[in-house]
């Protein structure tokens, strides 16, 4: 750098220095004083007017913030009472439809009885027998026994530290466990090699859908509700390990660690499952004794040594 330029930078550096030195009041507090002198800036008793009224409303404010809390704090325990007596009639009617599909479940043991003994009797009527037991193990009819897992998915256990007057519906539906992430469960298990599986006792079958319903989920158009039990009779071992490597369940499992849900996993040795309930018969036909005495019901020719 030449000299030249040294001594302009040090007469720039020496003037800004001189600035600040010289003006060390705001130009904005200069301009307020002068407004003083001159009497246009409003007087100091005004501004301590405007400064009260701002306090009186923001300690209004507060009042009615707190007096709407504690309105809402003493209306939980009636939502609560109400929500407890919805609950009631819910397993009220629950029960009842138990009882029927308990009544309906006697009834189609004894048609099946009646109608195995009539078939029984035939060549042609055991060949529909092993058919129709071929059909009934695809649909998920007959009731299974074995080894599996038992796997238990459900939604956070409510902490006494929850404020009871923010309701969150919305972040409370999103940290439930919804019917999709049954769907994933019941689907990872199918995956690992399930050969029957069931939800809260409620046996899937081919047709089995798991929807949601505004907060509940239904099984079969029956509700189940939270902690909610998968049983799989599989393989153990095979079933542990397809399942606990799959995506599915890793997704889950974040899930169950962000939201603190409940997610259980056990090896079952003699896990009972029952039939999937009445299946919707689609097409039949009734059988002509004249006709179809020595033709099974698929039009096959029967064996001479039958």
């Amino acid at each position: 750098m030449s000299t030249q330029q040294a001594s302009r930078t040090r007469s720039l550096g020496a003037s800004l220095l001189d600035q600040v030195l010289a003006e060390t009041l705001d130009p904005a507090y200069a301009q307020a004083a002068a407004a003083r002198a001159a009497g246009t800036a409003p007087p100091r008793r005004v501004r301590r007017g405007w400064q009260v009224l701002v306090a009186v409303v923001m300690v209004l404010a507060g009042f009615l913030a707190a007096l709407t809390y504690d309105e809402a704090s003493a209306a939980a325990p009636e939502r609560e009472e109400r929500r407890a007596a919805l609950i009631a009639d819910i397993d009220r009617e629950s029960a009842v439809t138990d009882d029927l599909v308990a009544t309906l479940a006697q009834l189609q043991t004894d048609v099946g009885t009646a109608r195995d003994q009539a078939l029984s009797a035939s060549t042609v009527g055991q060949r529909a027998l092993g058919r129709l037991a071929e059909a009934e193990a695809g649909a998920a009819a007959e009731p299974v026994t074995g080894p599996g897992l038992t796997v238990t998915l459900g939604n956070a256990l409510p902490s006494a530290d929850d404020d009871p007057v923010a309701t969150g519906a919305a972040d409370d539906q999103i940290a439930q466990v919804l019917d999709r992430d049954l769907q994933l469960l019941v689907n990872a298990l199918w995956a690992a090699g399930a050969e029957a599986i069931s939800v809260d006792g409620q046996r899937l079958g081919p047709t089995t859908t798991i929807r949601q319903a505004g907060g509940a989920i239904l099984v079969d158009l029956r509700p189940v509700t939270s902690p909610y039990v998968v049983e799989a009779i599989g393989d153990p071992v095979g079933l542990n390990n397809g399942f606990l490597t799959s995506p599915e369940v890793r997704n889950l499992g974040q899930l169950a660690v962000t939201y603190d849900w409940q997610f259980d996993l056990v090896r079952s040795d003699g896990l009972e499952l029952t039939g999937a309930g009445s299946v919707e018969l689609r097409s039949a036909r009734p059988v002509d004794p004249t006709t179809d005495a020595g033709t099974p019901a698929d039009g096959a020719p029967t064996d001479d040594g039958d």
